[in-house]
């Protein structure tokens, strides 16, 4: 299969979630900045385009039936799944990262001054990400859901209030944007989350709970970013007065 060097990130990996390796091997952000051309974004990141896209053509060779399966999902039905899925493990993990890295900084901190903060980034996060998720649950997600149902019965509906929908996504992209970055400065201050000579087995599992933790927020990213809220922009536009 060929693909477009006009087609965006975003979109790429929608369509296939196994490219989304691809551009992590290349350094390409996929979730958080895949609203780019794969033409601008092997400029950006100063790839081969040729290379990219003969990587990403054979990588799409593979069907991916659960991209699939999700692309088909009725709005309402990508909401819930984000929520018992990703919020979820966001909730349980940040109740329970805290305590390592807590004791990471503590036991560690002298020989390895990073892990007090990286233990500063992530509790940062906690923050940001509890008020995220609570807007989203609140605010976005029964929107969105009003919106399909007016969909499904043929009527009209309102505008969100008081904010528009655009103005909330602008705001729920820039804090995905946000947590991008904060946990790509955790990866580069855990050498990718490289457990050094002289950890302990808490050093270990704490980091690959964070690394686990930064696997599953780009998917969870990916999931709104590129799917949902694209798709719930397009759905106002139909049933909105």
């Amino acid at each position: 299969m060929a693909i477009d060097k006009n087609i965006t990130v975003g979109a790429l990996v929608a369509q296939n979630y196994k490219t989304a390796d691809i551009f992590s091997q290349f350094g390409v952000d996929f979730c958080c900045g895949g609203n780019i051309t794969l033409e601008n974004a092997a400029s950006k990141y100063g790839v081969e385009l040729a290379q990219l896209l003969a990587n990403l053509e054979k990588a799409v060779q593979g069907k991916d039936p659960e991209s699939d399966l999700i692309n088909r999902l009725p709005l309402s039905s990508l909401i819930e799944h984000i929520i018992e899925v990703h919020h979820t493990f966001v909730r349980e993990n940040i109740q329970a990262i805290p305590q390592y890295l807590e004791k990471l900084a503590e036991v560690h901190g002298a020989n390895h001054p990073e892990l007090v903060e990286v233990n500063t980034l992530f509790n940062g996060a906690v923050a940001a990400l509890s008020s995220h998720l609570k807007d989203e649950e609140e605010i976005l997600f029964p929107y969105v859901k009003r919106l399909e149902e007016a969909e499904r019965t043929n009527k009209k509906t309102t505008k969100l209030a008081p904010k528009s929908i655009e103005d909330v996504i602008d705001t729920m992209n820039d804090e995905h944007d946000g947590e991008g970055e904060r946990f790509r400065n955790i990866a580069k201050l855990t050498n990718n989350y490289t457990v050094p000579a002289d950890g302990c087995n808490t050093y270990r599992v704490g980091l690959e709970k964070l690394k686990a933790f930064e696997a599953d927020l780009h998917r969870h990213i990916h999931l709104e970013n590129n799917i949902l809220f694209p798709k719930a922009l397009e759905l106002e536009k139909k049933v909105v007065n």
